[in-house]
């Protein structure tokens, strides 16, 4: 239980005096200042339960018999990074990421929950705060705020309402306020959703994070006058210029998404901007990039090789975000009466911490979790192994969740006659999704020959089938067809599945010895998505993903060759960390080589673009093929 300021303040100024003891004394602090920038040796820092007391030269005054001294031999102590946006509802459970987490430093999160809330709305909101708040970390949500995507083609997806949202603000300490509005053309345009959430947010003095790719000049400014005053999606410091003239906070991102730190901070330490109004942020990190890079600690890190100050970056990393969020009182420096979320690093290089303190609880140590901890009086604590810890918590956390979130694939079984698509002429041509990156499509044309009048994928081309079912109503599943539909009636799709989807063609995936590849994770329609060079392994793939109740799956030639099962909401691995990086690689490493795709680093990607109506240019979801420019859907096949 975290305590407040309000309750505590007498026993903070009575042990800044002495007459009552810390419970925990750090003696040789090198404390890196984010209020003065400046390093204070030879410090002492008191605690007493979760937040300090005395932070100064001497703090023998406030020792007494069962206060637990430790000596830092002069190390460097910097208050506990914090990453003030990203999306943790994927991959692994919050107690398997936080884990991870505070091994680089990370002592806060503040996540974005917004698939979760597509897949299961304000069941799935009130489960996952539950997940967060049994963690070791501190995790701070905000109520997702930009679903659904595009009112017009985006399916049935799940939000919570505005009542529900005043309701979560005012009722959860943890709930900071309205999550990234990514659809800028809502707010300018006035949608009266929108502008309900926003004002709701607005009144309960909360913050709205912002969203402004492609947005600029009037546009911006209507944007920003309406309360958003944060955006994580400039990529190079014009755009960050721009915003920080207009009064917004910027979030660099350097994650598995983009990585903008490299173009941005050489910008910033040339023309030296104010830096107060400037955090780092992940916008998400998968497995892998978290074991091989770091967390917010390598946005730390990579700052400084780039030349800048290490406090500066420090601050960046901590006190700013913690300002934005109108929670300095509590956390972002070391200082009487925050929360002693303390790290302690060897030197101001590297970045990882060698102990980690969270409300002035030891949880990390020389790269170890920390639990079991004894009575302070014997100053001994009991260690597991990172891999341990995560095994129990992971079991601990997979208990709580409930199981309507662990069966939300809602899909009758598929056959090789369910990815078919008919048509009379021999060689027919087909409009495609075409990919530009794995992020980025557009408009593309092929001719495809037919057999027995169904359209056949064509590897040699670059050309593959893509499909896209709803997985999430079962009441739409039942009843609908699968909407495949042209403007000639000689072609029609021949399935007597009733699945509700889409099947066109995709182009430019360059994975030629792949038959199929599969996800039920997606942004934000949360689809099934199947991409594959042959019908019956396209059946076999989307059939895993049934099995398994969502997931990201790779086949080829009717045997699977790697799969990773996201259990929970088709989205997150109930799975401990490890087992899920292994699978994670799996995926990406039997795409790279088994389907010999030398375009993309990260395919995993594909699917999950594929649906994201807040992209250029072209998008394939359960309700069709959407041309997002234009507001248009595209049919498949190119009449006569």
């Amino acid at each position: 239980m975290v305590s407040k300021l309000s309750s505590v303040i007498s026993h903070l100024g009575a042990a800044a005096l002495g007459s009552k003891k810390a419970d925990l004394v750090l003696i040789n602090c090198n404390i890196q200042s984010v209020y003065t920038k400046e390093q204070l040796p030879k410090s002492q820092i008191a605690i007493i339960k979760d937040r300090i007391a005395y932070v100064g030269p001497d703090a023998s005054h406030t020792v007494g018999p069962y206060t637990v001294t430790l000596d830092m031999k002069n190390k460097y102590i910097t208050p506990g990074f914090a990453d003030p946006h990203t999306h943790i509802d994927q991959f692994v459970l919050p107690s398997e990421l936080a884990q991870k987490s505070l091994l680089c430093g990370v002592t806060s999160l503040f996540s974005d929950p917004i698939d979760i809330v597509c897949v299961a709305g304000k069941r799935g909101f009130d489960a996952f705060l539950q997940l967060c708040r049994n963690t070791p970390i501190r995790i701070f949500n905000v109520v997702p705020g930009g679903l659904p995507v595009d009112p017009k083609f985006s399916g049935p997806v799940n939000l919570l309402t505005t009542t529900q949202l005043k309701h979560a603000i005012k009722n959860s300490d943890d709930i900071v306020g309205l999550g990234e509005v990514f659809s800028w053309t809502k707010v300018t345009s006035q949608h009266p959703q929108t502008m309900k959430n926003l004002s709701a947010t607005l009144d309960a003095d909360c913050i709205i994070n912002g969203h402004t790719a492609g947005a600029s000049a009037k546009k911006l400014n209507a944007y920003i006058a309406s309360g958003i005053l944060s955006c994580h999606e400039p990529i190079n410091y014009d755009q960050v210029l721009d915003r920080l003239r207009l009064g917004m906070w910027i979030m660099i991102r350097e994650g598995s998404i983009r990585r903008d730190l490299q173009e941005i901070i050489p910008r910033i330490l040339d023309s030296k901007p104010y830096t107060n109004r400037i955090m780092f942020c992940s916008d998400g990190l998968d497995p892998q990039d978290l074991l091989r890079h770091g967390h917010i600690n390598h946005c730390v890190a990579k700052s400084v090789k780039l030349g800048m100050d290490p406090i500066d970056a420090i601050t960046m990393a901590t006190r700013n975000c913690f300002d934005y969020y109108n929670m300095g009182k509590d956390l972002g420096g070391i200082a009487p009466g925050k929360l002693a979320d303390i790290l302690v690093f060897d030197n101001l290089k590297q970045f990882k911490p060698t102990m980690v303190f969270v409300g002035g609880k030891l949880v990390v140590r020389h790269g170890r979790i920390i639990t079991n901890h004894t009575s302070p009086k014997k100053g001994m604590t009991k260690s597991l192994t990172a891999a341990a810890a995560t095994t129990a918590a992971t079991a601990t956390a997979t208990a709580k969740i409930p199981k309507n979130l662990l069966r939300t694939v809602h899909l009758k079984r598929f056959s090789a006659k369910d990815f078919i698509i008919k048509d009379t002429r021999d060689i027919v041509p087909v409009n495609t999704v075409h990919l530009s990156t794995e992020i980025i499509t557009r408009l593309g044309t092929a001719e495809l020959s037919t057999q027995d009048g169904n359209i056949l994928p064509c590897a040699s081309k670059d050309v593959y089938k893509v499909a896209a079912f709803n997985r999430l109503s079962t009441d739409a599943a039942a009843t609908a067809t699968t909407t495949t539909t042209t403007t000639t009636k000689k072609t029609k799709n021949n399935s007597s599945n009733k699945n509700q989807g889409t099947i066109g063609f995709l182009s430019g995936f360059g994975a030629p010895g792949i038959g199929a590849f599969a996800s039920t994770w997606n942004f934000h329609e949360n689809n099934l998505i199947v991409i594959g060079s042959n019908e019956n392994d396209m059946a076999l793939a989307a059939n895993n993903l049934i099995d398994t109740q969502g997931g990201i799956t790779v086949v080829a030639k009717g045997k699977t060759l790697a799969c990773l099962p996201l259990q929970l909401g088709g989205i997150v691995s109930t799975d401990p960390f490890d087992t899920v990086a292994k699978n994670f690689a799996k995926i990406n490493r039997c795409i790279i080589q088994t389907g010999r795709c030398s375009k993309f680093k990260k395919p995993h990607l594909i699917p999950l673009f594929l649906p994201f109506l807040a992209l250029p240019a072209i998008r394939i979801l359960s309700t069709g093929i959407v041309d997002v420019k234009k507001q248009s859907i595209i049919q498949p096949v190119i009449a006569r």
